[in-house]
């Protein structure tokens, strides 16, 4: 039977493909977002289609709408967007996840929460398992965004544990590919725009920081099935991709696929950057039967063709 989906946060990277996913299965979809992060762009080729409406809406007020399912991806995820305006950010992520749990209760609707890897800060556990609590600096600058979602999880697993509310917890590790907003701030962005524009790549700290990076498509596909999971699997459930390597070696590959002639430079690493992440995604493999299957190489190729179409329009509007 086809479900009516409501997506907050439908209009940012991960939403607008959700979006996309979840009207090809032949559901009913509800996008809600305030595009502070999210562009009405990534949606626009949905408009008018039959099952989809777009609402611009704040989550950090109650919503009144009838859904059986949400899926909670509201707030800014990459530290210049979510540190432009942190009270906004913190607020985001626990008046948003208060106000989506009220709306799933009051609907009896299943709630999928997006939570992040930055719930483990810059940990000390290599790789991480969800049973780790985490090392995270609650006063640093990226404070708003790690201890928002950890107080989001809270949330989450006291409405289920009181209201018995049917809840989905997945902490998702890096993720790129096309939709990405090119001034984010997030390395993969970052040096893609920097290698088509022959600028220099800027490499935080020495480069030999660690992350493992998981393609669009295979992330909304884990959140898919999280999702349709039977109501005792709460999460929460690490999504992402284990091969890890080292930022420079990225940087090195992005240089190779553009044929760019970009020199790399060095900065200081910001305040709490965490120097190893990787996921341990043993339960998402037992419990979503998922695993990532778009490696690096195959995935950067198609988010440098949806930069490329960037750089290319933004010079033509720029002669005319």
């Amino acid at each position: 039977m086809n479900k009516r989906i409501l997506i907050t946060g439908g209009a940012g990277f991960l939403g607008s493909h959700l979006c996309e996913r979840l009207l090809q299965r032949g559901d009913e979809v509800l996008c809600v977002d305030n595009y502070f992060t999210g562009t009405r762009r990534n949606v626009e080729h949905l408009i008018g289609h039959p099952r989809f409406e777009l609402m611009r809406h704040d989550v950090c007020f109650p919503l009144y709408v009838e859904v059986d399912e949400i899926y909670n991806l509201a707030c800014p995820a990459s530290p210049v967007h979510y540190q432009h305006d942190p009270v906004q950010t913190t607020k985001t992520s626990v008046h948003g996840a208060i106000n989506m749990l009220g709306l799933a209760k009051r609907t009896n609707a299943k709630i999928l929460q997006a939570s992040t890897s930055e719930v483990y800060g810059d940990p000390v556990v290599h790789p991480q398992t969800e049973d780790y609590w985490g090392n995270v600096n609650p006063i640093g600058i990226r404070s708003c965004y790690d201890e928002g979602k950890r107080c989001a999880e809270t949330l989450f697993f006291d409405y289920w544990r009181q209201h018995n509310l049917r809840i989905k917890v997945l902490r998702i590790f890096n993720t790129y590919g096309p939709s990405m907003h090119p001034n984010d701030g997030r390395v993969v962005s970052n040096f893609v725009m920097q290698a088509l524009q022959n600028q220099d790549i800027t490499i935080y700290g020495d480069g030999s920081q660690t992350r493992s990076f998981c393609y669009r498509d295979d992330l909304v596909e884990a959140m898919i099935r999280m999702m349709d999971t039977p109501d005792d699997v709460t999460g929460p459930i690490n999504v992402g991709n284990p091969n890890e390597f080292t930022i420079r070696e990225l940087a090195e590959i992005v240089i190779e696929l553009t044929g760019s002639s970009s020199k790399i430079i060095n900065k200081p690493l910001p305040q709490d950057d965490p120097t190893q992440r990787k996921p341990d995604i043993s339960k998402a493999t037992s419990e979503l039967s998922w695993s990532p299957t778009v490696q690096i190489r195959e995935g950067l190729v198609k988010t440098i063709e949806y930069f490329e179409n960037i750089v290319r329009n933004e010079a033509a509007e720029s002669t005319n």
